[in-house]
């Protein structure tokens, strides 16, 4: 092994060495084994069921579109409570749901409506747990390890379908589809035997408990403002949509088009993992050679590729190999999609950003199986692919209009500095609005790059909390600037002040390096009164203990 390989493996490799994280990611690998191989079954039960190629690609809709309608509730919930109870409650209720199947197909009820019902049961524990479960992972792991962390989590899972498939396939030719949905249940007994076992230590704050409107909307604000998320978000969602096909009619280009059974079908699943691993041990490499653009281009190029030989031929063994390409395709764009959100988010909105990214590219690979599977059944199979070839390609082509960064460090952790300012009123938690002023005096040979500077700190102050954000001018002084901005409540401005990073602090010290020294910027912090009904008294605000 070169001295390249070696440093590859151990960056790959360094968060095993936290024991909470192997524990979890080991655990995690057998319960994706149980889920994998119930995939087949699903899969392949609904393909000898029904008729309908429409029902059988919605196996992998129906198990994706909670994602999609619950990903910003969950998400808000995740950066609100303990993230690892949101994962118990999350991987409970994927237990409950496969266990109940398993019990319906011993009655010997194989309704397809039942299937898609259960299917999208066990989705909402998977949409309960995932953004928890991907959030913790930078509470968990130390952040210059999350790359690595977020690509194991990704190989191991390919690892995984790369024998989970085949092996689901041997048990469903052998034993039934019932014995498969029995493994799957006892596989989800470790995972949540983990986390009982292991606690891990979250940053805790000194305020209140933010309102879950409130956490949506700073959660859809943020999202809004950061070019990194909303590009990420944009391709990500598209990618699901174009290249969903692959797996979503595999089961049908099994059946029909290679004349194989349920092993043929897990051989074909296995190739997708197997390539899959492949690229997840050489992420590290790449993702040191390449941008992210770069390699989620190269990533739709072997999706296409797998989609249009998959199309065109009837032989097992060209089948598997393109589905190779496609699997290392899939987890290079995935892993980096997921390493850029987390980058891109400081810890206290990870669980929100991550549920929107989760939200649109399972929406995509949801609305992407509907799409190529009514395709196949009102066309073809091999038109279904032949279209999603070429809709992938575009996807990558994409790249020309919206780019994708290649961050490698985030700039948005808090500061930590933050002193609550001396007040002489009584104010309450819920007291507020509260607006803020800071004026400046700007000479005019400063004026162009002060409006500039003040273009960020919208972006930076809007980022963390501040609503109505305006910056005027005085026209009887105008060296006379007022910016201003206003917060719910107390506590929304409290809570913004936490948010502040490095960066803003910086921000901040090259405007006051505009400013007039002889007359230095000033903050005055004032609070509405309502002249209406009087509201109830609130519990005194708690005191946040300097820094």
């Amino acid at each position: 092994m070169t001295m390249a390989a070696k440093e590859d493996s151990t960056t790959l490799m360094a968060p095993l060495r936290n024991a909470t994280f192997r524990s979890i990611w080991l655990t995690t690998q057998v319960s994706s084994l149980g889920r994998l191989m119930q995939t087949v079954a699903l899969s392949w039960l609904m393909a000898t069921i029904s008729t309908s190629d429409t029902l059988v690609a919605l196996v992998q809709a129906s198990s994706t579109l909670p994602a999609f309608l619950m990903a910003v509730f969950v998400g808000a919930i995740a950066d609100n409570f303990s993230r690892r109870t949101i994962m118990i409650i999350g991987r409970s209720l994927m237990m409950t749901a496969s266990a109940l199947l398993t019990v319906l197909m011993a009655l010997g009820v194989t309704d397809p409506w039942i299937i898609l019902g259960f299917s999208f049961l066990a989705g909402c524990g998977i949409a309960l747990n995932d953004p928890a479960s991907q959030a913790s992972i930078g509470d968990i792991v130390e952040r210059r390890d999350l790359p690595s962390a977020v690509t194991l989590m990704s190989v191991g899972f390919n690892t995984i379908r790369s024998v989970g498939p085949a092996l689901g396939g041997i048990v469903v030719a052998s034993f039934g589809p019932l014995v498969t949905f029995g493994l799957t249940t006892l596989g989800l007994v470790p995972p949540l035997a983990a986390l009982w076992r292991n606690n891990w230590k979250v940053r805790s704050s000194t305020l209140p408990r933010e309102s879950l409107a409130t956490a949506i909307y700073d959660g859809l604000r943020f999202t809004a403002i950061s070019w990194e998320i909303k590009a990420t978000i944009a391709r990500g969602t598209l990618f699901g949509l174009a290249s969903i096909s692959i797996l979503a009619l595999l089961p049908l280009v099994a059946r029909d088009q290679l004349k194989g059974g349920p092993i043929a079908y897990g051989i074909l699943m296995g190739g997708f993992g197997a390539g899959a691993l492949l690229a997840g041990l050489t992420n590290a490499s790449l993702r040191r050679t390449l941008t992210q653009e770069r390699l989620m281009v190269v990533a739709c190029l072997a999706c296409a590729m797998c989609s249009f030989s998959v199309a065109l031929t009837s032989s097992l063994v060209i089948a598997t190999v393109s589905l190779a390409a496609a699997g290392a395709g899939w987890v290079t764009a995935w892993s980096g999609l997921s390493v850029n959100v987390q980058l891109a988010s400081p810890r206290w909105i990870t669980g929100r950003t991550i549920s929107i990214y989760s939200a649109f590219t399972y929406g995509g690979i949801a609305g992407g199986s509907w799409l190529w599977g009514a395709v196949a059944e009102s066309h073809s199979l091999a038109t279904a692919l032949l279209w999603s070839s070429g809709t992938t390609l575009l996807v990558g082509a994409l790249g020309l209009k919206l780019p994708i960064s290649n961050r490698s460090n985030s700039e948005l952790e808090p500061l930590g500095e933050f002193v609550m300012p001396a007040i002489a009123l009584d104010l309450k938690p819920r007291s507020g609005p509260i607006l803020v002023t800071t004026e400046y005096s700007i000479p005019e040979q400063n004026v162009g790059l002060f409006i500039d500077l003040m273009r960020e700190r919208r972006r930076a102050q809007s980022r963390v909390g501040a609503r109505h954000w305006t910056l005027t001018r005085d026209i009887q002084e105008p060296s006379r600037w007022v910016e201003a901005f206003r917060t719910p409540t107390w506590t929304n401005y409290l809570r913004l002040n936490h948010r502040l990073t490095t960066a803003d602090k910086q921000l901040a010290e090259k405007l006051q390096l505009l400013n007039r020294q002889e007359n230095p910027p000033r903050t005055n912090i004032l609070v509405e009164r309502p002249t209406g009904a009087v509201r109830k008294s609130d519990p005194p605000i708690p005191v946040v203990p300097q820094r």
